[in-house]
């Protein structure tokens, strides 16, 4: 009676699922990131018997615009639908009268009730769609707990330091890779995936990635103030910084990266604006400036001395007296700076005309730049100098040229003038006993 049974339960199973299917998805909330397909059956239908997780080959998928579809068939993905319309499934496993050959179709249909049979009945097959929301998911929230590392350098103030900064804002990210995501993230899903089972993983990941993101704007030269203006470069930056856990483990990429407040601590800002102000004051005629309305402020302080105008004046004369600078001569300094701009590190000066010129010839004259001495080889040391002495062991200049030949074996160099550290042939080291004129 039991093979009776399975038999009859096989044979009913496999009638009913070889029916055609309709698999559709609603839109996918917001919240969701993966949904399993609905199979459409009306209550009036001959189709309302058959396994929810067989898909019988002919089987129509419709796939809207935001979503991607795929079919797993036995655990393993076999389609792959991103594009909207309607997606024929003619590669399944389960046969169905109404596709292709009728007579082999009634055979493939007869072996699978004959392979039911041997699991008591029942089917021994799991295929299912599930669709992927694609669209970009926004308003994902983020602050730094803590603040974060950012460099500051400021090569015109000579700053090169860093700052703790705090950051919040909202970015949005996107499914770009349905296979992965399933593969290495939700897999067999019974009804769906939702944001809030992964958005604390990828917020925490996030927020460790701002500080090599911060490191890479600091880099490209942008000032903390302004990294709210470059958002986009931000959010390649993270990106690059998410790429191995993201990107190539997960399918995902961040879309944009907004940033609703970036600040420093006040110390921070205070000892930046101080250092900046320093800088400035290298400028000569800058200071003279400064220091002319400092006077006049004093000037207009003295006045109101409750003492009378003139102590008040006095001091002011003294003060000015003790300071030791005055503005003209910082506007002199200013001018003189101006009219006298430091020269190029490769100009040289023409032997003929005198002029100031780059280059390999001078263009008033035409006159070749003079070669650069060689130097001398000290025949204590071995160093090449240009000087009088040694710069290495403070020996002096010998008179003449010196001429070198290895004392051991007779070697001797091409340039007599200049022979290596050691000879090539017995490894002995030149030095003042080598020297032959």
């Amino acid at each position: 009676m039991g093979l009776v049974q399975a038999a009859l339960t096989a044979a009913s199973g496999v009638l009913a699922d070889t029916w055609k299917e309709y698999f559709y998805c609603d839109a996918i909330p917001e919240n969701v990131l993966v949904t399993k397909g609905q199979k459409r059956v009306k209550s009036g239908s001959s189709n309302t018997k058959g396994n929810d997780n067989i898909i019988t080959s002919g089987s129509v998928i419709a796939v809207a615009d935001g979503q991607c579809m795929i079919i797993v068939d036995q655990g393993k993905v076999a389609e792959l639908c991103a594009e909207p319309g309607e997606f024929i499934y003619d590669a399944s496993t389960s046969p169905s009268i109404f596709t292709g050959n009728l007579w082999s179709s009634i055979k493939e249909t007869f072996a699978q009730i004959g392979k039911r049979i041997t699991f008591g009945g029942d089917v021994a097959k799991d295929q299912r769609v599930y669709y992927f929301n694609t669209k970009e998911l926004i308003g994902n929230k983020y602050g730094t707990a803590n603040p974060v590392p950012f460099r500051v350098v400021d090569q015109r103030a000579g700053i090169d330091i860093d700052i703790s900064l705090r950051c919040f804002g909202e970015y949005s990210y996107r499914i770009v890779d349905p296979i992965l995501f399933y593969t290495n993230v939700c897999g067999n899903v019974t009804t769906r995936y939702t944001r809030d089972q992964i958005e604390s993983q990828l917020k925490s990941e996030l927020l460790t990635a701002l500080q090599p993101a911060f490191a890479k704007m600091s880099e490209m030269g942008i000032r903390y103030s302004a990294v709210v203006g470059h958002t986009t470069e931000m959010a390649d930056a993270l990106n690059d910084a998410l790429s191995e856990k993201w990107s190539k483990l997960r399918g995902l990429s961040i879309v944009s990266f907004g940033i609703s407040s970036l600040k420093a601590s006040e110390e921070d800002e205070k000892m930046l604006k101080e250092m900046q102000k320093t800088a400035a004051y290298k400028d000569p005629g800058l200071g003279a400036a400064t220091l002319i309305g400092a006077q006049a402020q004093a000037m207009q302080d003295a006045a109101k001395n409750s003492g009378g105008a003139a102590i008040g004046f006095m001091g002011m004369n003294m003060a000015t007296q003790a300071g030791g600078v005055n503005a003209q001569n910082l506007y002199n300094m200013a001018a003189q700076n101006q009219a006298q701009p430091q020269a190029p590190a490769d100009a040289w000066t023409c032997p003929t005309c005198g002029k100031q010129v780059t280059g390999k010839f001078c263009p008033e004259c035409g006159t070749k730049k003079p070669e650069e001495a060689a130097g001398w080889k000290c025949p204590t040391c071995g160093h090449v100098n240009k000087g009088k002495f040694c710069s290495e062991c403070g020996a002096k200049k010998p008179a003449g040229e010196l001429l070198y030949k290895c004392d051991k074996c007779g070697w001797e160099p091409e340039d007599p003038a200049h022979p290596p550290k050691f000879c090539p042939e017995c490894g002995d080291p030149f030095g003042e006993e080598d020297i032959v004129k």
